[in-house]
């Protein structure tokens, strides 16, 4: 199995409120019908960023037929076996995922060119990535400017406090956190998520410090100064409502780290 699929289903089963087997049948049934719907170099172009066992599914050797958004869904309902207002709601969730997983904006952006207007509310949140995903770089500018740390030491207190998190919270918030902040910055997310199988891990905020100073190799004072840092630039980075999501899994005494307004 390649290493984009799972995540991929994930986005479609969390944003579509679906199992694991409709997130698949829906996957399916919306990329076999964009695959209808956008001209043969548009889908081969989208399935070399595709994970290998999606691929298939928007392969096509024929032209774009020119049907409207009413149409795309019912043709996914039909594939799906269910009711429009549900192939609705799972193919916003399917272009979702398809926004986090394919890498190049210019593909986001020639795909939607292929689309008339009133596709709009399906590709929203594939375009959201690209308008809104703070770069690694500028987040570990921002960390650097608010600790004094140089560039190595901003991405050690980023890590450090980015997996200790990952291992507080649970695995669901984490992987809304991986779907807005650059790729980079995942790899410490998903080893605190993996730590902890994906539950959240109770932790007072005074071991929440040490566990990022072990992880840093710094004091607990400058371990609590980072993660401040970090928490700050985290609140800048990813949409308000996800912020307060995340923080909401956390006590009160994490206060003494959480980024205020």
């Amino acid at each position: 199995m390649s290493d984009g699929y799972e995540p991929f289903l994930e986005v479609v089963e969390q944003k579509a409120h679906r199992s694991r087997e409709d997130a698949e049948r829906a996957a399916r049934a919306t990329l076999q019908t964009l695959a209808e719907r956008i001209s043969a170099g548009q889908a081969r172009d989208l399935a070399e960023q595709l994970p290998s066992e999606l691929a298939p599914w928007v392969a096509t050797t024929g032209g774009a037929e020119p049907f409207d958004v009413d149409e795309f869904v019912r043709r996914v309902a039909e594939r799906e076996g269910t009711e429009v207002a549900r192939a609705e709601r799972d193919a916003r969730a399917v272009f979702a995922a398809l926004g986090r997983c394919v890498r190049r904006r210019k593909e986001i952006d020639d795909l939607v060119s292929e689309l008339p207007r009133n596709f709009g509310p399906l590709l929203d949140e594939a375009q959201w990535r690209f308008d809104h995903v703070m770069p690694a770089e500028t987040f570990l500018a921002k960390v650097a400017d608010r600790t004094g740390l140089d560039p190595g030491g901003a991405r050690r207190a980023a890590d450090a406090v980015l997996e200790t998190l990952a291992e507080r919270i649970a695995g669901g918030e984490v992987r809304d956190l991986v779907a807005q902040l650059p790729a980079e910055l995942h790899e410490p997310l998903k080893r605190g998520d993996a730590l902890s199988q994906g539950a959240a891990r109770r932790m007072p905020v005074e071991q929440f410090v040490l566990h990022v100073a072990e992880r840093e190799g710094v004091t607990a004072g400058e371990a609590l100064r980072h993660a401040r840092a970090v928490f700050a630039t985290l609140r800048e980075a990813v949409a308000e409502e996800e912020f307060l999501d995340v923080t909401a899994q956390l006590p009160r005494d994490y206060a003494a780290v959480e980024a205020r307004p």
